[in-house]
């Protein structure tokens, strides 16, 4: 499956207007479940902002300055990313630049794993979207209404029908969704 997870405001932003998104920094509790969802993970299809957000974890040794971070880092430079940027001409870590488009890179993702793979960054995950790529939604609701910013989801044409498969409510308060696509014929 092709999932889409990201921390977003009661109000549906990922970001605020200043593009910051220190709201959404997950408690230890939710962070051990972030780490158990990316170990999940056979790949995962990325913009460049969330890749260039997500390199230290690759790249500096002082993200492994916790155990936690340590683990986080073993697992994420564990995962074999794809990145599209029509930006960089080179990348770190373990990440190519994509060749293709978004269908055949997804595609090919999913068809090199048993596993999940997770599209990520607002941009890209909004083209998936769109295409009808996106099998999942998993959002971490934070209680905050930030007004306006990046939205977690597209404009769309046609309604996107949902199944809510788990929630999970952190002691921080932060609640957790998780939407599948529903393939049934609509009411």
């Amino acid at each position: 499956m092709l999932i889409y997870s990201m921390g977003v405001s009661v109000d549906g932003f990922i970001a605020d207007r200043a593009g910051a998104f220190g709201w959404s920094v997950p408690s230890e509790e939710q962070f051990r479940f972030h780490i158990e969802q990316i170990r999940e993970l056979g790949g995962f299809l990325c913009g460049r902002r969330l890749y260039e957000t997500m390199l230290p974890w690759e790249t500096d040794p002082s993200m492994r300055d916790t155990e936690a971070w340590a683990e986080f880092a073993d697992v994420w430079c564990a995962i074999p990313k794809v990145v599209f940027s029509r930006t960089l001409d080179r990348v770190e870590g373990n990440a190519r630049l994509a060749g293709a488009s978004l269908a055949e890179e997804a595609a090919a993702a999913l068809a090199a794993t048993d596993l999940d793979v997770e599209v990520g960054g607002a941009g890209l995950a909004a083209e998936a979207i769109r295409l009808g790529l996106v099998d999942e939604l998993r959002m971490f609701r934070h209680p905050v209404v930030v007004g306006g910013g990046t939205p977690f989801l597209p404009p769309v044409t046609e309604d996107i029908r949902l199944d809510l498969i788990d929630t999970r409510t952190f002691a921080s308060r932060v609640v957790y969704e998780r939407y599948r696509r529903a393939h049934d014929a609509p009411a």
